[in-house]
């Protein structure tokens, strides 16, 4: 059975607007996430994910609320129009605990995509890896900051 969502937490040492920023501006995500970042950030807006070696992928901003929500479409395919039922969603949500941020990453839409069952079971889980591999990260790079 293929997961429809897939999910992970982390405490991040940091005020909310910080891990903001190192979440949705270009010059930290190609930090911590790819390798290089195109974001316009307005909903709507387009971003490049530049993976050297791997790629280049396209994914459209749906939310920007600051310093709460970020969401966007994509899909770990080259040539690909990030569109409901062509890409998943992936939702960054920053919340204040004591003196640092919980961020919660969840990435829904698995089930909708176009393609066979066992291929979109290895694409979750291939994501739900990469997640725990990129918010750690993450939290290394603000950590080292």
């Amino acid at each position: 059975m293929v997961p429809d969502r897939i999910s992970r937490e982390v405490v991040i040492d940091a005020p909310p607007d910080v891990v903001w920023s190192i979440v949705t501006e270009p010059r930290h995500v190609a930090r911590w996430f790819s390798d290089e970042a195109d974001i316009d950030l307005r909903p709507g807006g387009a971003m490049l994910l530049t993976w050297h070696g791997h790629g280049a992928y396209q994914a459209r901003v749906e939310t920007v609320d600051p310093p709460r929500t970020f969401t966007f479409r994509w899909l770990r395919r080259e040539n690909n129009e990030p569109r409901e039922g062509t890409s998943t969603l992936v939702e960054f949500t920053l919340a204040p605990e004591g003196s640092g941020t919980r961020l919660r990453v969840v990435e829904s839409g698995f089930q909708q995509l176009s393609w066979a069952e066992e291929e979109r079971a290895r694409y979750a889980d291939e994501n739900s890896r990469g997640w725990i591999r990129e918010l750690d990260e993450l939290v290394d790079y603000i950590a080292a900051r």
